[in-house]
């Protein structure tokens, strides 16, 4: 069984002290007793779980929130000071008391509940009580007190040798830092002079690179132009061995191109036999120089071969082509 023991002052009389117990099984809400006494007198009373239920649906409020109404009066004591008021009427007549607890508002109050407590025949052997409760109360809270300092003395202890091996720790990181630091400033100049050196080394590549391109295109130019001096001389020496060849056509060909370039005649042979069967016309001088005057191109063999293929000879009429005389004849009469 759970006590509780709370000092109250009543509304009627604020200087008189009761000592109010307040004693349970398991919990507020299935019941619970009460004990008042101002240490001449005391009562006694029980408020059941029906009570608690008939009080909650009076006053229209909530059980379980009832129960804590009831929990912060009577149990909180000096913490809910102000917020509840305690009634106490006693009857000289049956010695009995009525005893209610109200909670306070802004405007006014409303009771919580009330009982009427019953006097104890011997209110010694409840002031006994009550000291003992306290004793006993007390000394738990001196026990509690005793393992509370215990335990902050070994958490002081454990702090002030956790607050040392931090230091040592703070220390000893000051000192790795400042290691590491000088070591790192070390590696640092050694790696910058490695980049400086790369980077020299790679210009000079850079450098020698070009060069040799630049040499490169310089030996190709050369030989590219001394090749060409030498097929130009080679081509040179060539046209000079055979410039006739290159100039004129040769004796055959000229005959050929003469040929192909005079107009379609008929065969010379049965011309002579007919000049043979007939006399030669009264005219034929001048027509040879006629065709002499026309043809100025047949007294120079040369130049005949030199006309285009594409070129025609002048065309003559018939007639004139069968009394004219051979060319043999004509180059004999020359």
């Amino acid at each position: 069984m759970e006590k509780t023991l709370n000092r109250i002052h009543p509304v009627s009389d604020p200087e008189a002290t009761y000592f109010l117990q307040v004693s349970w099984e398991k919990d507020l809400g299935t019941g619970f007793d009460l004990l008042l006494s101002d240490c001449q007198c005391a009562w006694t009373g029980t408020v059941s779980e029906a009570d608690i239920s008939r009080e909650a649906a009076d006053i229209e409020m909530d059980r379980e929130k009832y129960v804590e109404e009831l929990r912060k009066a009577l149990i909180a004591g000096e913490e809910s000071a102000g917020k509840y008021n305690f009634v106490i009427s006693r009857e000289e007549q049956n010695k009995a008391c009525h005893f209610s607890y109200e909670r306070n508002l802004k405007d006014g109050s409303f009771r919580l509940g009330s009982l009427k407590l019953q006097e104890v025949l011997s209110p010694a052997e409840v002031v006994k009580e009550l000291i003992g409760y306290c004793l006993d109360s007390l000394g738990k809270l001196r026990a509690k007190t005793e393992h509370l300092q215990r335990e902050n003395e070994r958490l002081f202890s454990n702090w002030s040798d956790v607050e040392k091996r931090l230091e040592k720790c703070v220390e000893a990181k000051e000192e790795l830092e400042a290691d590491l630091y000088s070591r790192f400033i070390l590696v640092l100049n050694e790696k910058k002079a490695k980049i400086r050196n790369l980077q020299k080394l790679l210009s000079e590549a850079k450098e020698s690179a070009v060069d040799a391109k630049c040499a490169r295109d310089s030996i190709a130019t050369t030989q590219m132009v001394i090749k060409r001096e030498n097929d130009y001389d080679a081509s040179t020496d060539e046209e000079s061995e055979n410039p006739a060849q290159a100039s004129l056509p040769s004796a055959p060909e000229r005959r050929d191109s003469s040929l192909l370039g005079s107009p379609d005649v008929m065969d010379p042979a049965p011309r002579r036999k007919r000049r043979q069967r007939t006399a030669k016309p009264a005219g034929t001088g001048a027509k040879v120089a006629a065709y002499e005057a026309e043809q100025p191109a047949q007294e120079k063999p040369g130049l005949a071969s030199q006309t285009t293929p594409g070129q025609h000879c002048p065309d003559w009429d018939l007639e004139t082509l069968e009394n004219s005389c051979e060319p043999e004849d004509l180059f004999e009469d020359m």
